[in-house]
């Protein structure tokens, strides 16, 4: 597992470092070094389709993630893809008639990025059995099991966990923050784990913690609000603040970038250093890897191979599926000290929560 942080995120790094800057770019070339998903070939053994999450492409995050994927799977496994973009506020019958557009197209493996896609893949899946589905993040929302789909389930509360480690290392003041996007089972862990793994470095530190928005999935892409809350909590004393909220990040990184010197700002999702400008990248101490690129290869290639993934495919520190980047060197000083941590989450000595309400 030490390696992840090195190696393993090096692909991720390679990707979003090519998105320019820590705001979403228009062009549908932001997360990458070239644009893949340019469609179906016949001789493809997969023809792939990504269906993102609220931001899209040029997240610098969870949807990049999912691209990176996608990009990995078209050229180590001969597939072809597509995608499709969503949109702030959409109905679960909005996210199934892109489903349906997508497997009319001819997708044979289709990826939901995101647990609001779990409804319409249920939908949608009973009446295109040929086709593979997966939801990343996400859920069977019924007790009928459907053969086609499988869903991605990480640990995210274990990568931020080290966050947290790494941010009661770091901090000056004894005061640190983390930014939610909305309360659920999605973000909640994140902000469970690093409020633990602060106490248990330091269990005075005081933790600021918010979420943008109580509900919908506005908070995963509003990077003004992220950047006023972040700057709420920079004013309340915190030098360290992390982020669970998709493109809104972006507005988080600004923030601790013009609070300048001894200011952090702790990445999700993907290497974000590798995405910040040069102004913010001085400032992103690490990020929480949730390796979904990782994800998406694996349910690329078990259809390639002709056992496609169903039910709950798990990802953790164990199997490398989470971790820190260490790009930019800041957290190489207590390196030994995080992966004491993660040794003990691995071996069970250390249960993450997963509830905030449960963490002191």
């Amino acid at each position: 597992m030490r390696n992840i942080s090195k190696i393993a995120a090096v692909g991720l790094v390679a990707s979003l470092a090519l998105t320019g800057c820590g705001k979403k770019h228009d062009d549908t070339s932001a997360s990458g070094s070239k644009d893949v998903c340019k469609g179906f070939t016949d001789s493809s053994p997969v023809k792939l389709a990504i269906a993102f999450d609220v931001g899209g492409r040029g997240d610098h995050s969870f949807n990049d993630a999912a691209y990176t994927g996608a990009e990995k799977a078209v050229s180590d496994l001969g597939a072809s893809c597509i995608d499709a973009q969503a949109t702030v506020g959409e109905t679960d019958a909005q996210r199934a008639d892109r489903l349906k557009q997508l497997a009319d197209k001819g997708a044979n493996a289709i990826v939901g990025v995101g647990y609001l896609y779990s409804n319409a893949v249920n939908e949608v899946a009973q009446q295109y059995p040929k086709v593979n589905f997966l939801v990343v993040d996400g859920f069977d929302p019924d007790k009928n099991a459907n053969a086609n789909v499988a869903y991605d389930a990480f640990a995210p509360q274990e990568s931020s966990y080290l966050a947290g480690v790494a941010a009661a290392l770091k901090t000056k003041t004894k005061n640190v923050g983390v930014i939610g996007a909305v309360p659920g089972a999605v973000i909640d862990p994140f902000m469970a784990g690093y409020k633990a793994g602060v106490h248990a470095v330091d269990p005075m530190i005081k933790v600021q913690s918010k979420y943008i928005v109580q509900s919908g999935d506005k908070g995963f892409n509003d990077p003004t609000d992220a950047k006023q809350i972040a700057q709420q909590m920079l004013d309340g004393g915190a030098d360290v603040i992390f982020h669970a909220a998709g493109l809104s990040g972006a507005g988080l990184f600004e923030a601790v970038a013009a609070a300048g010197d001894g200011k952090w700002a702790i990445g999700v999702d993907g290497d974000q250093y590798g995405s910040a400008t040069k102004e913010e990248q001085p400032h992103i101490l690490t990020s929480a890897l949730k390796r979904v690129d990782t994800g998406v290869f694996d349910f690329a290639s078990s259809v390639k191979d002709g056992k496609p993934q169903t039910s709950y495919v798990s990802y953790n520190l164990k199997n490398e599926g989470v971790g820190l980047s260490y790009s930019g060197g800041f957290i190489d000083d207590i390196k030994a000290k995080l992966d004491g941590y993660a040794t003990k989450i691995e071996n069970g000595q250390i249960k993450v929560p997963t509830d905030p309400k449960t963490v002191k």
